[in-house]
């Protein structure tokens, strides 16, 4: 029960931030609950190693690299010129930036758009006078929406594709999660603009483009987003083929990353700003996960509650509640096997992808890409998400995530 105990701290001192005069990060926070399990014996250093996906860390790290070659270049905030100058008013600058992102995050996961997008959110927050919060929640939101309707939108979708053993992927996820996904970005418009209503004033913009900072380093970006493209174009030729021709995530980002690492003189800045906090919270949230898992707490709850785990309706619920303790990842990893078990058809796993994914949007650490988004913005600009600002807006909108998801997959 210890591990529990532990779960529940962190949640609260990440809700909370700050007890005294200190003042806490999240990575600093989800490290020491890692820590604190390890040596109370409430798991073993080699059950710790174990647990710690390192797929998920070395794409994390190709990414983060391959984002910094473009921050450092300015090529990013150059082009995001070409995209955004048609919002004409910080309404349709809103509108914009949920459905680009949203669409964009089905193709290049959601990860990599929280990697790459904060940066280009805190640059139209600055240039505009719009509050950051406001567009870094609707980035937050956007991609995680936009990532349910592709089997390569984030991890836990690419799980319930190929272990799942779904047929013609891409076109199965389409058929079911496409439109509803279409009408949750919607939503995520819709909720930000209320909430955040003081920032959208249908004020005319003038819209500028931002000088390349180093043009040597510029060219490798556009090295990097060729990479990028021409990596996930093959990831989606090849898995439409035939499943057995996949390769992982974790092979595009590392080859996007190399082209800064191998060939700019600035590898070792590229490097040394990487994002190190964000990775030590991968780590530590494996371990304080798989520690909680071990003690079965929740699974007898699962148990207990006698609740038809196969059922749309307790899908969306189950997944929606534990994947803000356990990870989405993990918890796909585990219910699917109970899924297929049971008998379980295409609709009731369309559902553990679409709920296991959009419960991102009800708690911080709902979904990895909250926390990449808000680590980032706090270590490039100063801004921070607090946990009630996030499920201010959250809550809300996961419910309507849930409410349109159940109508179209059991009506579909």
């Amino acid at each position: 029960m210890f591990p529990v105990i532990v779960l529940l701290a962190v949640f609260l001192l990440i809700a909370v931030r700050q007890v005294g005069r200190f003042r806490f990060e999240i990575w600093q926070v989800m490290c020491a609950g890692a820590a604190a399990v390890l040596l109370s014996g409430g798991i073993k250093p080699a059950a710790a190693m174990n647990s710690i996906d390192p797929d998920v860390m070395l794409f994390l790290f190709g990414m983060f690299a391959a984002g910094q070659v473009f921050e450092l270049s300015g090529w990013l905030a150059h082009v995001k010129y070409e995209i955004f100058k048609r919002a004409r008013t910080e309404e349709s600058l809103l509108f914009l930036l949920v459905f680009f992102m949203g669409l964009a995050s089905a193709f290049l996961m959601n990860d990599t758009l929280a990697i790459i997008g904060t940066p280009v959110a805190l640059l139209l927050a600055r240039k505009h006078g719009i509050a950051p919060k406001a567009l870094l929640l609707a980035l937050a939101f956007s991609i995680t929406v936009g990532s349910v309707m592709s089997p390569i939108g984030n991890p836990q979708n690419l799980l319930v594709a190929v272990k799942g053993e779904v047929a013609a992927p891409f076109l199965t996820f389409f058929k079911y999660l496409a439109i509803p996904t279409f009408i949750n970005l919607g939503a995520v418009f819709l909720l930000v603009r209320f909430f955040y209503r003081q920032e959208f004033r249908k004020v005319a913009l003038t819209h500028s483009q931002e000088p390349v900072k180093d043009k040597k380093l510029a060219l490798l970006a556009k090295i990097t987003a060729g990479v990028l493209c021409l990596m996930i174009a093959a990831k989606i030729v090849l898995v439409s083929i035939n499943p057995a021709l996949d390769f992982r995530l974790t092979w595009i980002a590392l080859a996007a990353a190399l082209p800064g690492l191998l060939f700019s003189p600035r590898r070792f800045e590229i490097l040394r700003k990487t994002d190190w906090s964000t990775l030590a919270f991968f780590a530590a949230m494996f371990v304080l996960m798989r520690s909680v898992w071990d003690t079965g707490f929740f699974q007898g709850l699962i148990a207990r509650s006698g609740a038809d785990i196969a059922g749309l309706g307790p899908i969306i619920a189950v997944s929606v509640l534990m994947s803000q303790l356990i990870s989405n990842v993990p918890l796909v990893a585990l219910y699917l096997p109970m899924l297929r078990q049971a008998g379980a058809g295409t609709p009731e796993l369309m559902a553990l992808a679409a709920a296991s994914t959009f419960a991102g949007n009800l708690f911080i650490l709902g979904a990895a890409s909250n926390v990449i988004i808000i680590q980032n913005a706090e270590k490039k600009a100063g801004t921070t998400i607090t946990f009630l600002e996030f499920a201010r807006v959250g809550v809300p909108l996961t419910f309507i995530n849930g409410i349109i998801y159940w109508v179209f997959l059991r009506y579909l």
